[in-house]
């Protein structure tokens, strides 16, 4: 989901402590490193770094790697795309956009709109880095009135995680403990043949490396069919929308485990996700458009709660 309440705006849970390898090959890295840095890509050995990743006090990383601390399990949740306001009694986990502040005291995730321009900011992109159909028109994601990103090739892809990069640093500066990277699933939505889902896990690697350099994790937002290569992307959790609305819960419970944070719109949608997944994953409802607590149309509730 996109939340497009200003041009400028963007607009989940975990188990035991564990360190994990960095999912992502050196040759991403490599290609991160040279993307940010505006030059091409050349080869780099392998490397045997890894990441800490801890839901509670940091685990101990390889020497030089920085440590990753993922979102706890079942926790309180709150999804503030819109804008920000003092979390709910009982929250201990936020997601706000990469303009807003984190929340002070709590673990505070970061939505990026990584895949797709936000609202009217196609001229924030190179032309060329816009995805176009067989005519040449722009590609359009009809629901939201967003331009597609052209992550078909490795050069573009490059240079696009130039722009990208640069916000989930201003992440890490701010506070964040991890990103949420939107519209992953963007190829599922586009003409036949202009976007694989290759295409779309090499970008969310790049992605994965910089976040992990940085400190951070990472969650994969929505993609069930993509969810069993969170390993080979590199991916920590999920941040899901409506899985139990369309029965795809257990597809990433699979994948992820508790590692996820589920965010229905439906009464009936709660419902099943509720009945079927609340002792082990975070799970609350919220109004389509994420208004602020205090105005007209907010809504939240959580499993258990009227």
């Amino acid at each position: 989901m996109n939340s497009d309440y200003s041009a400028d705006c963007g607009g989940t849970s975990f188990l035991r402590r564990c360190v994990v390898p960095l999912a992502a090959s050196a040759a991403v890295a490599s290609l991160l490193t040279t993307a940010c840095s505006g030059g091409g890509p050349e080869d780099v050995p392998p490397s045997s770094t890894s990441v800490g990743v801890s839901d509670e006090a940091p685990a101990t990383p390889a020497e030089g790697a920085p440590t990753v601390a993922v979102p706890p399990v079942r926790a309180g949740f709150d999804y503030q795309l819109n804008t920000p306001y003092p979390p709910p009694a009982g929250v201990s986990v936020v997601a706000r956009d990469h303009t807003a502040p984190p929340a002070p005291g709590i673990y505070n995730i970061c939505y990026l709109n990584a895949f797709q321009a936000q609202p009217g900011a196609e001229h924030e992109w190179d032309a060329d880095l816009l995805l176009r159909d067989r005519t040449g028109a722009v590609v359009m994601d009809k629901e939201w009135g967003e331009a597609m990103l052209d992550v078909h090739t490795d050069a573009k892809r490059r240079r696009i995680a130039q722009k990208v990069t640069t916000w989930i640093d201003n992440c890490a500066a701010k506070g964040y403990k991890a990103i949420d990277p939107d519209n992953y699933d963007s190829y599922t939505r586009v003409p036949e043949g202009l976007l694989t889902a290759d295409d779309a896990k090499a970008f969310l690697a790049l992605l994965a490396v910089r976040a992990h350099e940085r400190g951070l994790a990472i969650g994969q937002k929505n993609a069930p069919q993509l969810a069993a290569a969170r390993k080979e992307v590199g991916v920590d959790f999920a941040v899901v929308e409506e899985c139990g609305q369309y029965n795809e819960c257990g597809d990433y419970v699979a994948a992820f485990d508790s590692h996820m944070i589920v965010i229905e719109y439906t009464a009936q949608g709660m419902e099943r996700a509720c009945r079927g997944w609340a002792d082990k994953v975070s799970i609350v409802r919220r109004d389509r458009n994420l208004v602020p607590r205090g105005d007209r149309g907010y809504f939240r509730e959580t499993c258990g709660t009227p």
